[in-house]
């Protein structure tokens, strides 16, 4: 007996790659910024630490919140029209019907074999796939809340844990360019990791992700510079 042939697509990722993604690489960004900010503007070791531990918590929470306002309102969204389809294969299935017919014609099949292929899918599941099929949503590709959440939060915080922990370990002296340049280093690991998980290039994805991160830090830094002139 011939087994089953199992294809492993870089679309049932999406659910968790984005928000993890987004979430390490504003943990890096973010608190390091912060750190460089603080470290430029000549406060204590003590202080930047502080700075640190308070911008990792923060910006954890906030992902957390954010990704799962978004994600939830996306899910709502997805219900809503599911809700409005079942409700019109209810009251106009002849129509609902056609509407599939002509889905398939515009993707390829011929107009009786169209039809023969929505008469079969509509007496197996109709609103699967009017689901699929017409608006798009599908198991894989569906929005999770909790799951989105979760790997934004966990995510930001190993993220910034990174600088962070370079921060408690180096001397006050060199602080700013150790800081600098292990972000960069970390940021540039991510992007890497990140496209070739996606399938893309990841010399691109690379030097992408350290480009921003890169001017991201150079911006606080000079604020923090002028502004502890200033003070």
């Amino acid at each position: 007996m011939r087994s089953r042939h199992m294809e492993r697509h870089l679309t049932g990722q999406i659910g968790w790659l984005r928000p993890a993604v987004l979430g390490a690489n504003d943990g890096i960004v973010s608190t390091a910024s912060l750190i460089l900010g603080v470290a430029a503007a000549h406060a204590t070791h003590d202080s930047i630490l502080l700075a640190g531990v308070a911008g990792l918590v923060a910006g954890a929470m906030s992902m957390a919140a954010g990704e799962y306002v978004s994600v939830h309102s996306q899910a709502d969204s997805e219900q809503a029209d599911i809700e409005r389809e079942r409700k019109e294969l209810e009251t106009d299935d002849l129509g609902e019907r056609k509407e599939l017919v002509a889905i398939y014609i515009g993707r390829g099949l011929d107009p009786a074999l169209a039809k023969q292929v929505a008469d079969q899918l509509m007496a197996h599941d109709a609103l699967g796939a009017h689901t699929r099929d017409e608006l798009g949503i599908s198991e894989t590709l569906n929005a999770r809340p909790l799951q989105a959440t979760f790997a934004s939060a966990v995510s930001f915080a190993v993220g910034a844990a990174m600088p962070l922990l370079v921060t408690a370990l180096a001397p006050n002296a060199s602080l700013i360019p150790l800081i600098s340049v292990t972000s960069l280093v970390f940021l540039a690991l991510l992007g890497g990791v990140a496209a070739w998980a996606g399938g893309a290039r990841v010399a691109i994805g690379a030097i992408r992700v350290t480009f921003w991160g890169a001017l991201a830090m150079g911006l606080t830094a000079g604020v923090g510079a002028l502004f502890g002139t200033i003070a």
